[in-house]
């Protein structure tokens, strides 16, 4: 009987199950190979529900160098404890809230009810009150912005959020602007991080 090694041709004494067993034995394509990325990510995301169009690697020149940009990326600043149990500056709700409110009227104005342009301008209204709120210049704490759109056709609306909170140092801020036919309505959640 003769041995064979890895990757050898099967011998002629073979079956042709035994030479198709031979055949299917080929590695798995790894993901730091660039042809075979986006390959496994298609297989990944294949029973999901996402259409996957095409997708591009995010490495250029270099394996090895992708290691180096990860570690950076993913690296985070160390500072040294402070022990401030409170902050310096407290969150003044009724000033954010009237410059909330102000951003709203502002942008709002002329704009009308339409459910394919509401939710992009959700998102860059959210943008712009949170770098209104960090002009006011609160250390230490961290914004939670919500934008929402309700349109107007008769219906009823509960919101709710729920928050493990600090009762001494967190706050929030809700602002409206109403119009014929929706409400915006603009959620605040200051909450302080020690």
């Amino acid at each position: 009987m003769e041995k064979r090694g890895r990757g050898s041709k099967p011998t002629s004494g073979q079956t042709p199950q035994q030479q198709s067993v031979a055949i299917k034995r080929e590695r798995k394509a790894s993901m730091f190979e660039k042809e075979s990325y986006a390959q496994i990510l298609r297989e990944r995301l294949r029973e999901s529900f996402h259409d996957v169009q095409s997708v591009e690697p995010p490495f250029n020149d270099s394996i090895a160098d992708i290691g180096k940009e990860w570690k950076t990326a993913l690296s985070k600043l160390k500072f040294a404890n402070s022990y401030r149990m409170e902050p310096p500056k407290k969150f003044q709700a009724q000033s954010v809230e009237t410059k909330v409110q102000q951003i709203l009227k502002e942008t709002l104005k002329d704009v009308k009810y339409d459910h394919k342009v509401l939710p992009h301008l959700s998102l860059q209204l959210a943008d712009q009150i949170l770098l209104a709120v960090k002009e006011f210049g609160y250390h230490r704490y961290k914004f939670i912005i919500k934008v929402l759109f309700i349109q107007k056709t008769g219906q009823a609306i509960n919101v709710a959020s729920r928050w493990i909170w600090d009762v001494a140092w967190d706050s929030w801020v809700e602002a409206k602007y109403e119009t014929e036919s929706y409400v915006a309505l603009a959620l605040v959640f200051a909450l302080y991080f020690e």
